[in-house]
């Protein structure tokens, strides 16, 4: 704590003769604008004033108007009273501008310097015009110490008050921060882990250089890859160009209107050589087509039809409308009869680019189907965008071993509830989260049976595109289902398991709805329900209570 003996020795003998209403600190550093200040001690007394004291050791003299410090065979000048004299001024300023007493209306209060040297014996006539000998403080003057520090001629600083106790408690809070807090909150954590996700994510997208010269590929990869991350910054490479490929008309895809929502935001923020030529959803294009979109309870339509009519359309497409390349996200969404029209519709349907992204164990509707052409397949075998400690959770419903890089954050929290009773819990686990800290904005409720009443509410009010729209609404918690919610994550997620885990791909929905959250997921359901489809995950929800 103390840089030399001499300190020590002033600090203890304060300490033991102060009276209990003085503050003694010691060691105070203070910048401002023009230095770093150093105070060996400052010594706060009511009805006194303010003390910035400074302490010199043994070697310390004073000869011919000039302080030295002498130690061994070398000598070197010094200033303790213009030391002591300007921390004093820093300090008084730095109180004085600070909140506590400026806005209190207080009248100036007195400040005042001091030197000890508790070791060395001055003269008793010792006594310089900047530093009068009440001011200095030698070895017989330390018995006396405290006394004599408050011992402060009446007329020093006259335009200046003694300050009272109500006044003492104000300095010490303010010259040692007490009561000032930063406390760190759940947003400025996951803002940081973000930051670590965003960048590994990027240097995951190396991966993209390996692909430069190949046009047929399926990257593969779990939940928290970053796969989608990639397929944006693929279909931006690609639009751009390289110095050895020319600029290329590219099509970014996916099937949930969710994703596509998303996709179209960042896109949106690209430069506009970097922006592809489409970016929706597979109806989506159909429409640009001219194909009106069929009934949702039709799946003779979507599976069967509307293929057949964009692949007739696809091949009286002009050249000018046709694409060099697809890039498709969540590409185990599409059914073997959709690629098809999409190879049509290639300026080169030999050599044209294909780029998927898929992850097979995230594969919600019972479609099974892949391009009728060669794929050369890369695996992702990094979670990156997810804390370890929820997806080491998912992790036994991933397609392969993964190596958890996504940093720490909270435990992942479980709470039982009956699949009939999840929606009513949920919705106090929301509440809870927003009193932990998390903003509206950070938070989402999915369900993997039943839509939520405020889902289904907002999509009915709203229409399918306007309620995507409430996904990026700052000041509005979104409820969503896991179908729709593929591709897309949230800082902070409440999974209902509103089902018994008996309805066919009921694995499939858990793993995409336990690998949303990035930073917080509270699962709120029955363990057995769970444990039906994965008796893994239910035990490590289990440990969670």
């Amino acid at each position: 704590m103390f840089t030399t003996e001499s300190e020590r020795v002033v600090w203890e003998r304060l300490r033991d003769t102060l009276r209990p209403v003085d503050t003694l600190i010691a060691n105070y550093r203070l910048t401002d604008t023009r230095k770093d200040h150093e105070a060996d001690l400052v010594v706060v007394m009511p009805d006194v004033g303010v003390v910035v004291v400074e302490v010199k050791g043994a070697g310390i003299g004073y000869r011919d108007g000039q302080w030295t410090m002498t130690r061994g065979n070398t000598r070197r000048p010094i200033d303790p009273v213009g030391q002591a004299r300007e921390t004093r001024y820093a300090l008084r300023h730095f109180l004085e501008s600070d909140a506590r007493w400026a806005g209190s209306s207080r009248s100036p209060i007195r400040f005042a310097h001091a030197v000890v040297t508790p070791f060395t014996v001055l003269d008793a006539d010792f006594d310089l015009p900047d530093c009068p000998r009440w001011m200095i403080h030698d070895k017989h003057d330390l018995d006396r110490l405290a006394e004599r520090l408050a011992d402060i001629p009446l007329g020093f600083e006259t335009h200046r008050r003694p300050p009272d106790e109500d006044d003492c408690e104000v300095i010490v809070d303010v010259l040692t921060a007490r009561g000032t807090q930063a406390v760190p909150g759940v947003v400025d954590e996951a803002d940081e882990r973000q930051h670590r996700a965003d960048r590994l994510t990027q240097e995951q997208g190396l991966v993209l250089g390996v692909t430069r010269l190949l046009r047929r590929v399926e990257i593969r990869g779990g939940a928290g890859s970053g796969k989608t991350v990639l397929a944006l910054t693929q279909a931006k490479q690609l639009t751009h160009g390289r110095s050895d490929q020319p600029a290329e008309r590219v099509a970014l895809m996916c099937y949930s209107i969710g994703l596509a929502s998303y996709f179209r935001r960042e896109v949106a923020t690209w430069h506009y050589r970097d922006r592809p030529a489409f970016v929706g959803t597979y109806e989506a294009l159909a429409n640009l087509w001219g194909i009106p979109s069929g009934s949702r309870d039709d799946p003779e339509f979507w599976e069967t039809r509307l293929p057949l009519l964009m692949a007739e359309r696809a091949r009286e497409l002009p050249h000018g409308q046709r694409f060099d390349s697809f890039v498709v996200d969540e590409a185990q969404d599409f059914a073997e009869s959709w690629w098809s029209p999409l190879i049509a519709a290639l300026r080169d349907e030999q050599e044209g680019g294909l780029f998927l992204y898929s992850d097979e164990n995230q594969r919600l509707f019972n479609r099974f189907g892949r391009p009728p052409v060669p794929l050369v397949p890369l695996v992702l075998d990094h979670n990156l965008r997810n804390t370890r400690q929820i997806a080491e959770v998912f992790r036994p419903l991933a397609p392969l071993r993964m190596r958890l890089e996504g940093g720490d954050g909270p435990l992942v929290t479980h709470v039982h509830a009956r699949h009939e009773d999840a929606l009513g819990v949920g919705d106090d686990q929301v509440e809870a989260l927003l009193d932990e800290g998390w903003r509206p904005e950070d938070v989402v409720l999915l369900t993997t049976g039943g839509r939520h009443p405020e889902h289904t509410a907002r999509q009915e009010m709203l229409g399918q595109e306007a309620y995507w729209d409430t996904f990026w609404d700052d000041e509005q918690v979104f409820y969503g289902h896991v179908l729709g919610f593929k591709g897309l994550e949230r800082r902070a997620v409440v999974l209902c398991i509103n089902e018994d885990g008996t309805r066919e791909r009921f694995r499939e929905r858990l793993y995409v709805g336990l690998s949303r959250a990035t930073d917080r997921l509270v699962v709120v359901g029955d363990l057995d329900a769970i444990a039906h489809t994965s008796p893994e995950v239910a035990k490590e929800l289990q440990r969670s209570h």
